[in-house]
């Protein structure tokens, strides 16, 4: 799960709310030190915010004497803007870090393998308690004490700009979920036609539209389930990979109709009841992402973490196992991540002209090498990303996607500190 700290408005199933964002350079596009927190090591005093920027947090995953632990270089911090970053020295059992309060994940940060540079991600909490969740740490919980009160309303020119951007932004999403549905509803007749070619032809135009939001709608969890039982966990039942599987709940959702569709090459009583299920599942998210509010921050963590699903699953081919439609998924978490950038940037021009002008050149830059990949005869509308063209290929990608990914890490904290 790669989400956003939301808040959600009226009743029903749990919003499972969760950040990411690669971390930044030592100084950001525009010739500014950085101040995401890389910087700071991991014993450094949190800051308070207030000061016209976030307070740092740094979060340390270790294994020093054969237990993995998960420690904070602070157990306490002012409310509003607050970065986390995390950094895995040695621990091998643990994988993910999340921010909860009262059973809700407001922040989370997944494959986190040692050694690799530090990851961040800037929420604005208000006054209260929160734990630090690291699955298979001793102890895995850790408490975070949040003082004060964050402001609830935006001040200034620049603000609300950035707040009337967030604000439209969910005409988007409920735009993109509600046509998700309609791919989904589609793809299930299809399977029921049990004519395998086209099917396969919806799967691939229902898939783009939960590429282009997946940093929004994937932290949903049904009434009655915690947010890590993945029985209830929506994202799951309706994206979870092959590589990923729980055991105790199986698999479902898009990939497994996708392993019968291109896979197997056939349709099965069994492929019916996933199609079945997953429109199902489909028709209760767009229900829940109707309750979602925005802040401005959520849409600059949601468009990096949309880079960061470029980087750690299409690119690499996991994404599309059967299918290798791994290039339109890459397609919409770009759109995606445009989408996001775009609705921020008249309060982005007013803060750094310099890092909005670098961002929109590297869109327009990925955009353009994505194009080369059209080819209107394929599913989606672009080429399959086989392995002999992952081979040739992949590392041009990945480098194009990198440059704009980190300009993109810097967004989130200069939106919430504005």
């Amino acid at each position: 799960m790669r989400t956003l700290s939301r808040r959600r408005t009226g009743a029903g199933a749990l919003a499972v709310l969760a950040a990411a964002a690669i971390a930044g350079c030592g100084s950001d596009d525009s010739g500014s030190p950085s101040s995401s927190g890389k910087d700071a090591g991991p014993g450094a005093t949190a800051e308070a915010a207030g000061t016209g920027g976030a307070a740092k947090l740094n979060v340390t995953m270790a294994n020093d004497g054969g237990s993995d632990t998960c420690t904070l270089d602070t157990d306490s911090v002012a409310a509003g803007p607050v970065t986390f970053t995390i950094t895995n020295r040695s621990a091998t059992g643990i994988t993910e870090v999340e921010l909860l309060s009262d059973q809700k994940i407001l922040g989370e940060k997944e494959n986190l393998a040692p050694g690799l540079d530090p990851v961040s991600f800037t929420l604005t909490l208000g006054g209260g308690d929160y734990q630090v969740y690291c699955p298979g740490a001793e102890p895995e919980l850790v408490d975070l004490k949040v003082t004060g009160e964050a402001a609830t309303e935006p001040v200034g020119d620049t603000q609300q700009a950035l707040q009337h951007g967030a604000s439209d932004y969910a005409t988007y999403v409920d735009d993109e979920v509600a046509s998700m549905g309609q791919g989904a509803q589609a793809l299930q007749a299809a399977v029921e036609s049990g004519d395998v070619a086209a099917a396969q032809k919806a799967y691939a135009n229902a898939r783009i539209h939960y590429e282009r939001i997946e940093s929004d709608v994937e932290g949903f969890v049904l009434d009655g389930f915690e947010p890590t039982d993945n029985h209830g966990n929506l994202d799951y039942l309706i994206d979870m990979r092959a590589s990923n599987l729980d055991p105790d709940v199986g698999w479902h959702g898009f990939h497994a109709v996708e392993r019968d569709l291109f896979g197997r090459q056939t349709i099965t009583g069994s492929t019916k009841r996933l199609a079945a299920e997953l429109s199902a599942n489909v028709t209760r998210l767009s229900a829940l992402a109707k309750t979602l509010t925005y802040k401005p921050e959520d849409l600059a963590n949601g468009a990096a973490g949309l880079l960061e699903e470029v980087q750690a699953n299409k690119i690499s081919g996991e994404e599309e196992e059967f299918s290798h439609i791994d290039l339109v998924d890459f397609a919409g978490n770009v759109e995606g991540a445009e989408q996001s950038f775009a609705y921020l940037k008249p309060g982005l021009e007013q803060i750094d002209g310099t890092l909005t002008a670098t961002i929109a050149q590297r869109f327009d830059d990925v955009t353009a090498l994505l194009d080369t990949y059209r080819d209107a005869d394929e599913l989606g509308g672009y080429r399959r990303y086989t392995p002999e063209l992952r081979k040739t290929d992949a590392n041009h990608l990945s480098q194009t996607v990198q440059a704009l990914q980190d300009s993109l890490s810097r967004l989130a904290e200069k939106v919430a500190t504005a």
